[in-house]
C-alpha cells in the first residue's frame, strides 16, 4: 500500500492566526472595506495573509503564492494559496489605502482593550523606508503618502523615501498607533497629527508623550500645552552651549536611582551614574509677539555618556593631529603649493574631524614665497567641551508635583523601545527595499508591515509576561548553552520557524512535527495547545 505524506512548513502560522483573531484584523478591514459578494477572499483575508507573510518569510508581492504553497496558510488560514496572485494582493492594498488612519486607530485600539496595554505613557519616533524606482512626482497620487526623496536614516540618499511613524506603549514596547507619511514630511511638523491621534486613543486617561529632540518647537509645545498632552523630549544640543554646562555644579546635582539594563551585570563601580537639577526653559515664537513658553527643564549628567564624548573626542583630535602634521609638512610642496590648497585642505579636515569650533590656523609664507601652515587647539575651548561631557537637557509639562526630576529621566529612558522597534521593523520584517507599482500602494503596504509589528511585539510581550508570573522572566534553550534569557521576538519567531506540518490524507487530522523541547515550551507560553490545534481549519 502507497501513502500519499505531505509536509508542509507550519512555522509562526498558527501564533500569527490567533493574534490576528484576537486583533479582528479581517473583521476591521472588511467592515473599512466591504468584500464584493463575488469575490472568493475578502479584504480582511488577504490583508491577515500579507501580515503573516511578513511574520514568517518576507517576500515580494509576486512571491507569495509561491510561499502559501509550501507553507500551511491553507491548512490553517483557508486560504488556497492559487488565489493569492500579485494582482489580488495588489487589489487588497488599494481597498485600504484611502482608510490607513482608520485601520491603524481600530487595531490599535483592538490591542489596547484585548491585550490590557496600558497607553498612559506613549513614545513617539519616526524613520524612513527607501523605494526602488522612479516614482515621479507627477505620476503619483497626491492624497496619499508621496514617495520623494528626504532625509533617509539608512544614508541611501539615492533612493526616494516614504516614512513612518509609530507610537509605542511603555510597558511592553507595543506599537499600539502607527502612521504612513510622505518620504519629504519634516519631523517636526509631524507632532501635532500624532497628538490628536494618540490622546484619541488614550481616551480620558491623560496622555504622557515622550518624543526625540524634534519634537521641540515653539508650535508643537505651544499644541501639547493646548491639548493638555504632558510631554517629555530632550533639548537639541544646539540650543545650550558649553559655557552654560561649564557654569554647573555636579555636586549640587541629586543623584538618580537608575542602571541600565545592558549594565546590570556589571559591578557597581563600572555602572553609570545619573545625576539631575532642574530649572527653566523658555522658549520665544517665531515673531515677537508670540508668547514666550515656559517649561521645567531637567539637566541629566550621565558619567556613561562623558566617559564616550571623552573618548570620543580624543579620538577625533588624535585623526586631526596626525592629517594636520602631514598637511604641514607637506606645505610648499607638490601638492600644497598655493595658500589656497592648504586652506581648501584645512577646512575639509576640520569638518570631517569636528574640530572646526577649536582649531586655530595660520597660513603664511616662507622667505622663498611658499605657503606655510601653523595650527593650535584652543585650550579654552576644549576646556569649556570637556566641562559640557556627560550633560543633557529635557523638557517636560509635568509638575513636579507629579513627576519629580528623577521621575522625568526615568520616564524618558523608555524612548529607546521605539527605537528598538524599528530594528524590528527593518530586520525580521524585512520592510525594506519597497517596490510596489503606485505610492498608493506603498502606503498601504507600510501599514500592513506596520500591522505585522504590532503582532510581533505582542507575541514577545505576551512570552515574556507568561515567564515573569511563573519565574524571572528568562527561560533556557533559546541560546545554545542553555543559559537563561528574556525571549525576544526574533528568537521566538526563530524557533517557531522550525515547525513542520505532516499531512496524511483527507480523512487523517495533519501531525504536527516538533524538533525542540523549546517550541513546545514557547506554544504553551503562547496559550496554544500542540495535542488540540483548533488552528487549523481543516
Amino acid at each position: 500500500m502507497i501513502e500519499s505524506v505531505v509536509t508542509k512548513r507550519l512555522g509562526a502560522l498558527p501564533v500569527a492566526a490567533e493574534f490576528l483573531r484576537r486583533l479582528d484584523v479581517a473583521g476591521i478591514v472588511d467592515a473599512l472595506c466591504p468584500p464584493d459578494p463575488r469575490a472568493e477572499l475578502t479584504h480582511g483575508q488577504v490583508i491577515e495573509v500579507l501580515v503573516t507573510n511578513r511574520l514568517t518569510a518576507p517576500a515580494p508581492l509576486f512571491r507569495v503564492g509561491d510561499w502559501a504553497r509550501s507553507w500551511a496558510v491553507a491548512e490553517v488560514f483557508g486560504v488556497e494559496a492559487d488565489l493569492l496572485g500579485d494582482d489580488r494582493l495588489a487589489r487588497a492594498l488599494d481597498a485600504i489605502a484611502p482608510h490607513l488612519d482608520r485601520l491603524a486607530g481600530s487595531v490599535g485600539a483592538a490591542a489596547i482593550a484585548g491585550f490590557g496595554i496600558d497607553v498612559a505613557r506613549i513614545h513617539w519616533d519616526m524613520t524612513s523606508m527607501s523605494v526602488h524606482g522612479a516614482y515621479p512626482e507627477a505620476g503619483q497620487d497626491e492624497d496619499y503618502p508621496v514617495v520623494k526623496f528626504g532625509h533617509p536614516k539608512d544614508r541611501r540618499v539615492d533612493l526616494k523615501q516614504v516614512q513612518a511613524g509609530i507610537g509605542v506603549a511603555a510597558y511592553g514596547g507595543v506599537p499600539v498607533f502607527s502612521r504612513v507619511l510622505s518620504g519629504g514630511a519634516g519631523e517636526v511638523s509631524q507632532v501635532v497629527g500624532a497628538i490628536q491621534a494618540l490622546k484619541a486613543l488614550a481616551g480620558e486617561r491623560r496622555l504622557l508623550m515622550v518624543a526625540d529632540s524634534k519634537l521641540y518647537s515653539w508650535g508643537n509645545i505651544g499644541a501639547l500645552l493646548a491639548a493638555e498632552v504632558d510631554f517629555i523630549a530632550p533639548v537639541p544640543a544646539s540650543r545650550i552651549g558649553d559655557e552654560f554646562w561649564a557654569g554647573l555644579d555636579l555636586q549640587q546635582a541629586a543623584p538618580v536611582d537608575y542602571t541600565a539594563e545592558r549594565e546590570e551585570h556589571l559591578p557597581p563601580e563600572q555602572r553609570g551614574h545619573y545625576r539631575v537639577l532642574q530649572d527653566i526653559q523658555r522658549i520665544p515664537g517665531p515673531r515677537k509677539r508670540d508668547p514666550v513658553l515656559q517649561v521645567r527643564r531637567i539637566l541629566v549628567h550621565s558619567t556613561g555618556n562623558a566617559a564616550g564624548q571623552r573618548q570620543a573626542r580624543t579620538k577625533r583630535l588624535a585623526k586631526a593631529t596626525a592629517e594636520l602634521e602631514k598637511v604641514q609638512r607637506g606645505a610648499g610642496g607638490r601638492y600644497y603649493n598655493a595658500a589656497e590648497k592648504l586652506a581648501a585642505r584645512v577646512g575639509v579636515i576640520a569638518k570631517t574631524r569636528r574640530v572646526a569650533s577649536c582649531l586655530r590656523t595660520e597660513i603664511g609664507t616662507d622667505e622663498e614665497g611658499r605657503p606655510t601652515l601653523a595650527w593650535h587647539f584652543d585650550e579654552q575651548v576644549l576646556a569649556a567641551e570637556a566641562a559640557a561631557d556627560g550633560w543633557y537637557a529635557l523638557i517636560t509639562s509635568r509638575p513636579i508635583e507629579q513627576a519629580t526630576p528623577a521621575q522625568v529621566l526615568l520616564d524618558y529612558k523608555g524612548q529607546g523601545d521605539a527605537e528598538r522597534r524599528y530594528g524590528d521593523f527593518k530586520g525580521p520584517l524585512a520592510v525594506t527595499p519597497v517596490f510596489v507599482q503606485h505610492n498608493r500602494r506603498v502606503a498601504a503596504l507600510v501599514q500592513v508591515i506596520c500591522l505585522a509589528l504590532l503582532v510581533f511585539c505582542l507575541i514577545e510581550r505576551q512570552v515574556r509576561q507568561a515567564l515573569e508570573r511563573d519565574g524571572d522572566g528568562t527561560m533556557p534553550g533559546i541560546y545554545p548553552g542553555r543559559r537563561r534569557v528574556r525571549p525576544t521576538g526574533r528568537m521566538i519567531l526563530h524557533h517557531l520557524g522550525e515547525l513542520q506540518l505532516r499531512i496524511r490524507g483527507a480523512t487523517d487530522p495533519p501531525t504536527l512535527i516538533l524538533s525542540q523541547v523549546v517550541q513546545v515550551d514557547l506554544l504553551d507560553l503562547l496559550g496554544l495547545d500542540v495535542r488540540r490545534p483548533r488552528w487549523l481549519q481543516t
